[in-house]
């Protein structure tokens, strides 16, 4: 009996050592939470002008016609024949954050079988180890690999990242390139997002209102500024998806400590009602072995 609680003061230490442990990580979680949220939604603002300025940009060049757009970065998605897709996933280095990881793996996932499905041929290009290293243990290619990135999202590595592949695309050696990370919704929840960064859309529903009022004559130097312009949106895609992926990862790890807090408080409880339970026990069989002795004494 002595050494069941023992053994029970040894649990209830432990699960307490490990409360303090997950509390704390929770604490420091909730810290970085507020400074990346802060941080995605000054970069969410700049994306969604991003975007609206994209979106202008082609419907003003589909107003000219789609003959007169050359640039390899703008197709027509329509009657495109895709042999080749690029999947880039962001997850996290690090774990310990509930089913952060797993969600934009399981995406992945399906999007492969899916397009294997189609007979187009994956290629995966993978940021944060969690990613890379469940992947690569599954025997599943990962072409370009780079880690401590969504840890520390750095603008110029992530556009020398996603220029590399941006340069396969050009090259024909890949025909649509994908971006998948798990973003940031609110605090409580993460969302999931897919986002095609190549070939840039054209086929944005065309406002009537607009194209009236519009007159571009084609010119050489617009292309290259256009060119120049689809890089920087490329790179910004990127880099907005490894901070939205960061901002995801603290509030998903920020819930599975909290979680984990409370479970370790709830086995504290029930460790201390059996400890409780076995000590008067215990205590029971002592005062009945003394009423035993004293009765074989008479």
């Amino acid at each position: 009996m002595g050494n069941n609680l023992k053994e029970i003061r040894k649990k209830i230490g432990s699960v307490k050592n490990t409360q303090k442990t997950t509390r704390a990580m929770k604490l420091v979680s909730t810290s970085k939470l507020k400074k990346a949220e802060e941080m995605a939604r000054r970069s969410r603002l700049f994306a969604d002008k991003l975007n609206e300025v994209f979106d202008d940009i082609i419907l003003k060049m589909k107003s000219r016609g789609l003959e007169n757009i050359n640039s390899k970065y703008f197709l027509n998605s329509q009657n495109r024949d895709i042999k080749k897709v690029d999947i880039v996933f962001v997850t996290a280095d690090k774990g310990l954050c509930g089913g952060f990881n797993s969600a934009t793996i399981k995406e992945v996932s399906r999007l492969m079988s899916e397009y294997k499905n189609k007979g187009i041929k994956v290629r995966l290009r993978g940021i944060g180890k969690k990613g890379i290293a469940y992947f690569l243990f599954n025997d599943i290619k990962v072409l370009d690999k780079i880690t401590d990135l969504s840890s520390f999202p750095d603008f110029q590595r992530a556009a020398d990242f996603i220029m590399k592949i941006t340069e396969d695309y050009l090259e024909g050696l890949t025909d649509e390139v994908l971006i998948v990370h798990n973003g940031f919704k609110n605090m409580i929840s993460q969302e999931l997002k897919i986002k095609k960064v190549l070939p840039l859309g054209l086929d944005t529903q065309e406002s009537s209102s607009k194209i009236d009022s519009i007159s571009i004559e084609p010119d050489e130097e617009e292309d290259v500024v256009l060119e120049e312009l689809a890089k920087k949106y490329i790179e910004y895609n990127m880099y907005y998806a490894l901070i939205d992926s960061l901002a995801a990862e603290h509030s998903a790890r920020m819930q599975a400590m909290d979680t984990a807090t409370n479970n370790a408080g709830e086995l504290v409880k029930s460790l201390t009602i059996s400890y409780n339970k076995a000590r008067q026990e215990a205590i029971t069989t002592e005062l009945v072995e003394i009423n035993a002795g004293v009765e074989a004494m008479k």
